[in-house]
């Protein structure tokens, strides 16, 4: 097998063919297609076949490898070893053709992280990273900010389970809203993630999301020197639904502007 930089560099290349699929798709793209999966939850034929690429091309990368998959394109395999996919993060920004979106991939051993890559089509911009190795934007090394709560640019996305999420939000709002520098919505949890990673956010918050959403993500701010736990604070957040990724400062500010206590599912 591959070292794990040469194998994140084969991913990235992967990632960056489908991401071409889904550019040119979205020319032709139309709202008549779209299904739903949830309440304001959607899903289209873009988001099935972009995976069934993925999942093909990957399997060629390692086929003693399983798959844990949004669109269930594939049956998971019960196997230590998993890519992690996520063929269109951002769906509804991609429906309403408005940017961020992307491709999410992530190669797990048990609970260990190996790889994370996420591509964003709109802006051309491939993130990737592995286990020691660091943290890139198309080849660049990346890293976390230094700014304080007071200084802080902060990513708070809202899940669809508005019922359950809405009283949690308002107290985020009410705690930061004045208090940091700004606010923002961009409508993918994996590119919230990166932004942190990058250093164009500071923190980022948001509940009741997937593996598949994270996983990539989750490498990606760690290998950044960020800190990732779920709303408890808890580090081991590989079966969780809810993330605060920061640049390890304001962190404990990020969680305490929590409803108390945190109530987690």
């Amino acid at each position: 097998m591959k070292n794990l930089k040469e194998l994140t560099a084969d991913v990235c290349v992967i990632a960056k063919q489908v991401g071409v699929f889904l550019r040119e798709e979205r020319k032709v793209f139309s709202s008549d297609r779209v299904e739903r999966k949830d309440s304001h939850d959607y899903v289209s034929y873009v988001d099935k076949t972009a995976e069934k690429m993925l999942v093909k091309e990957l399997a060629g990368l390692l086929p003693n490898a399983g798959f844990i998959t949004e669109e269930n394109t594939v049956a998971p395999s019960g196997k230590e070893l998993n890519w992690i996919i996520d063929p269109l993060d951002g769906t509804t920004n991609y429906i309403q053709d408005c940017a961020p979106y992307c491709i999410s991939l992530a190669l797990r051993n048990g609970e260990d992280l190996l790889i994370g890559v996420v591509y964003e089509v709109c802006r051309d911009e491939c993130y990737s990273a592995w286990k020691g190795g660091g943290a890139y934007l198309n080849e660049k090394q990346i890293r976390v900010t230094s700014k304080t709560i007071d200084e802080a640019f902060i990513g708070l996305d809202v899940p669809y389970n508005a019922g359950e999420y809405k009283p949690i939000i308002h107290r985020l709002m009410d705690a930061l809203y004045g208090r940091v520098s700004s606010i923002r919505i961009n409508g993918s949890a994996a590119m919230g993630l990166c932004y942190v990673a990058a250093g164009r956010y500071d923190g980022w918050m948001e509940a009741h999301i997937k593996v598949w959403d994270y996983s990539a993500g989750v490498l990606l701010v760690r290998e950044a020197g960020g800190r990732i736990t779920d709303y408890n604070g808890n580090e081991n957040i590989l079966n969780t639904h809810h993330i605060i990724a920061s640049n390890k400062l304001i962190h404990d500010d990020l969680q305490k502007a929590l409803p108390s206590p945190y109530q987690s599912e």
